[in-house]
């Protein structure tokens, strides 16, 4: 299923062609299903029909959530060029983190003009503190025009547009509060009415004065919201190597479900009280999940102990395996982009690395006491939970923490007390009998889990950053794993020669990786009221700007371009008046707008700081190739030098468009 996800994702396959197909391999594996029980025998058609009926269902499962296959969609209904005003009727369907400068939501769009539609959009509404931000259900209608989503500018740069293409999401709209018309703020979805109950749980608990820090933990912990987290501090979560406590996953439902399967024990004395009690359990777990705003992590760990609950009433005998595997099938059925979703793939991996890993390394100690036993035990499910968390973890985020047991050691044996406090803090925060003092009591031990978290994350002789970990390395990283471990159960010949094979795999990526370092690269990167120059030799980069300390510590452009490229050093200059491209020569034009070219002939030129200067004398005073605008000059310059160049049929490379100016060579 997961191969059908990832074909139809990528090759875009027909909606059509995938419904064929999967209705004729459900008809074929029924077929042989009755040949093969008829002779009672095992067949390799059959098994080969189950495969490709699962991967077809993978391909349809893709195609049919994806609503622009349907005539209703609104991408039906605008133009190509996507600049045309339309009246848009739209539903608030998730709050998003705040930009800089604006506001942004995830929204069904009902209506263009009189035409009902369907599909999802970007709303970017500016900011104004004086207006109360949009809230889950809300239906507006606005005048505005679709907008692409913009690509990335620069190399290496998260690409925002492939990452709302797989939430089905490819277009934007601009607005301020002005021009939004509010219809009606009634709830209407189930969305709306837990977005209505976390509002209702954050307006009673802001009048305990919980401290802005502590109340954005709380609402992480248990409601699953994680967008008034400052970034600071998730910033020390993360280097602590303790940022999957902030997200609702396994850990924190699995803490949920033994409370409430001790808390409901009783019904079991009961005639069906075991099905009652599975019921209620089921029933609880999903509407913690919706409160939680069903993420991926939270989606994928109720569904596991859903199964759990039921097996458990059915009294079978259950592999821990076979209910990964179930829950996983269920969620991609219902969500295929799942499977993309970063906290998807780390919740998987880590709870299969446990499984698998957990019973041999425990069994490597037997402690006396009980409570050494715990932390033994805490200490050996991270360990295992890192062999399936790390290499993804090296492959999004490019960076080890390297005390990431200490902080587990300490916050996951205290997580469950941490979670049921919280529940009764809630609960009794929602009946207005919440007496101040425990208020007080469960906000300075969420301030002391902060600064613990803190304290760990600056130990940064302990943080290894920037490492660079691209798909070859994850995909030998996890085979040399998986027979490592294999190798650990049954230690024989073959085992040895496939762990000596992943070593030979291995220094296979390190010499590939090695002789990509080996070409040279000239890069003008897009930087707004800034130029940013870099030329890459093998394993060392220059880098020119003249951009100031502080948004140079803070920008990723060049950090992300050193991951990337397995940059070792970095050596930083001013911004030069004249660059050598192997045989190709780069003349740069600053605000001065003074060149003298006498000596030489320039092949490209960079204008920057928007020089004043007579571009049509220039270019026939100079004749090159190319002229290149970077992020630094102002738009209405920029705008002006398109026309020339159009008119003198000159190519005109513009960053801010086209995105950063590359040239790669060999040695």
């Amino acid at each position: 299923m997961v191969a059908g996800i990832c074909l139809a994702f990528f090759i875009k396959i027909p909606l059509s062609h995938t419904i064929y197909a999967t209705a004729f391999f459900i008809c074929a594996l029924f077929v042989s299903y009755i040949m093969s029980r008829q002779h009672f025998i095992k067949t390799i058609r059959f098994g080969l029909l189950a495969f490709l009926t699962t991967i077809s269902i993978g391909a349809l499962v893709v195609n049919l959530h994806n609503q622009k296959h349907f005539e209703n969609h609104y991408s039906h209904y605008i133009s190509s060029e996507n600049d045309a005003v339309k009246t848009i009727t739209f539903r608030v369907r998730e709050v998003l983190k705040s930009g800089n400068y604006h506001d942004k939501y995830i929204v069904d769009v009902l209506k263009i003009e009189d035409d009902f539609v369907l599909g999802k959009l970007l709303l970017n509404v500016e900011k104004d503190t004086l207006t109360q931000r949009l809230k889950v259900d809300d239906r507006l209608i606005i005048k505005a025009a679709f907008q692409n989503i913009n690509a990335p500018l620069n190399p290496n740069q998260f690409d925002y547009v492939k990452y709302l293409e797989k939430q089905y999401i490819y277009h934007q709209v601009f607005a301020n509060n002005a021009t939004l018309f509010k219809v009606s703020t009634h709830k209407h979805t189930v969305l709306g009415l837990a977005a209505r109950l976390r509002e209702n749980i954050n307006v009673k608990l802001r009048s305990y004065n919980f401290k802005a820090d502590e109340l954005a933990i709380i609402n992480a912990l248990l409601l699953g919201q994680r967008q008034d987290i400052d970034k600071d501090i998730y910033d020390n979560y993360t280097n602590a190597g303790a940022v999957h406590i902030l997200a609702v996953s396994g850990l924190h439902v699995g803490i949920v479900f033994l409370m409430l399967s001790v808390f409901f024990k009783p019904l079991e004395r009961l005639k069906h009280g075991i099905l009652i009690k599975a019921i209620i359990i089921v029933g609880i777990l999903w509407s913690f999940a919706i409160i939680a705003g069903l993420s991926a992590s939270v989606t994928r760990a109720v569904t596991m102990f859903s199964i759990v609950a039921i097996g458990m009433h059915l009294k079978r005998p259950a592999n821990i395996y076979n209910t990964l595997a179930i829950s996983m099938f269920v969620l991609l059925l219902f969500k295929p982009m799942f499977l993309f979703d970063v906290g998807f793939q780390l919740s998987y991996a880590a709870v299969f690395a446990i499984v698998w890993i957990y019973p041999m390394l425990y069994k490597l100690w037997k402690p006396k006491y009980k409570i050494v036993d715990k932390f033994w035990q805490v200490f050996v499910v991270t360990t295992a939970a890192q062999f399936g968390v790390v290499p993804l973890s090296l492959f999004y985020f490019h960076q080890f923490p390297g005390l990431f047991f200490v902080s587990n050691l300490v916050i996951v044996p205290v997580l469950g007390f941490i979670l049921g406090f919280g529940i009764l803090v809630i609960l009794l925060a929602l009946l207005n009998i919440l007496p101040n003092f425990i208020a007080e009591i469960y906000g300075s031990i969420i301030g002391l889990m902060n600064d613990f978290v803190q304290w760990i994350s600056h130990q940064e002789q302990f943080l290894i950053k920037d490492i660079s970990f691209g798909t070859l390395s994850l995909v030998a990283t996890y085979i040399f794993i998986i027979l490592l471990v294999r190798f650990y159960q049954r230690r024989n010949y073959s085992g040895v020669l496939f762990l000596l094979f992943t070593v030979l795999l291995g220094q296979s990526v390190m010499i590939y990786n090695k002789y990509q370092t080996n070409t040279n690269e000239f890069t003008i990167f897009h930087k707004s009221r800034y130029s940013l120059i870099a030329h890459k030799h093998n394993t060392e980069l220059f880098v020119t700007h003249n951009v100031d300390s502080i948004i140079n510590e803070r920008d990723k452009t060049i950090r992300n371009y050193k991951v990337a490229h397995h940059i070792k050093n970095i050596h930083e200059d001013s911004v030069k008046s004249v660059y050598l491209i192997k045989d190709k020569t780069l003349l740069v034009i600053d605000s001065l707008g003074v060149y003298n070219v006498k000596s030489f002939k320039p092949d490209y030129i960079l204008l920057r700081n928007s020089p004043k200067v007579n571009l049509n004398r220039l270019i026939d005073s100079i004749k090159p190739k190319l002229i290149i605008a970077d992020g630094s000059n102002y738009k209405s310059y920029i705008k002006r030098w398109e026309a020339t160049c159009l008119k003198r049929k000159l190519p005109l490379h513009r960053t801010g468009k086209k995105g950063a100016f590359l040239i790669e060579y060999a040695k």
